[in-house]
């Protein structure tokens, strides 16, 4: 998974202009107590932090 495509399905499932917020704001234990935008920063893979993702934002599993 590309960082591109991250954004993509962040933005599908939360809109344009809460996706980027919600992805500095919300912590994810998943990423070692890092945001989104942190996690990426810091190297973590685009597939797990999608899957962290997932799992706060109750994304079914056929769509992960």
């Amino acid at each position: 998974m590309r960082e591109t495509e991250l954004w993509t399905r962040l933005r599908a499932l939360l809109g344009d202009a809460y996706a980027p917020v919600w992805a500095d704001s919300v912590v994810h234990v998943d990423l070692g107590g890092r945001t989104v935008t942190q996690a990426l920063a810091d190297g973590v893979p685009v597939r797990r932090i999608w899957l962290a993702a997932c799992v706060i934002l109750d994304v079914p599993e056929a769509q992960r």
